[in-house]
């Protein structure tokens, strides 16, 4: 492993390289701090973003490694996105595997994960017709977050 990436440090960074470590695959000093910035991020950020987080570091990632990196770790399941009304994606390192809502704040426009215990997936096969399989769901709610709904 490169010296580089060791400089890559703390524990979102070690969290990070833990996770892609898992999956087998190359350490990059970009993946780790992609990555990290995602497992940090309170919501789920946009590559816009994402680039400005990744760009206060000391070694800037450009544009097209940005997005080679957000594609290889939704390939992988690490992270998922999600696209909001503006069809701008989002991303979120995936803290849940099953199927989840999306909460989109109208006000701040962050996107949040709804992490319920399976409720939204009994709920929406309960309304497919007979015979029919759903295998993936896709709901986002929109309203106002916490933060801009309190007064």
């Amino acid at each position: 492993m490169s010296a580089m990436i060791e400089q890559v440090t703390g524990p979102r960074e070690s969290r990070a390289r833990e996770l892609i470590r898992r999956f087998g695959a190359r350490l990059t000093v970009a993946r780790v701090r992609v990555l990290a910035e995602l497992l940090d991020a309170e919501s789920a950020l946009t590559h816009i973003e994402l680039q400005k987080r990744v760009e206060a570091g000391a070694e800037p990632i450009d544009r097209v490694t940005l997005y080679r990196v957000l594609e290889w770790l939704e390939e992988t399941g690490v992270v998922h996105r999600v696209a909001g009304p503006d069809r701008v994606f989002h991303f979120a390192a995936r803290q849940v595997r099953r199927p989840h809502g999306h909460f989109r704040c109208v006000q701040c426009a962050r996107m949040y994960c709804i992490e319920e215990p399976g409720t939204l997936a009994r709920s929406v096969r309960a309304l497919l017709p007979t015979g029919f399989s759903g295998e993936e769901i896709e709901v986002t709610v929109s309203g106002r977050c916490a933060r801009c709904a309190s007064p």
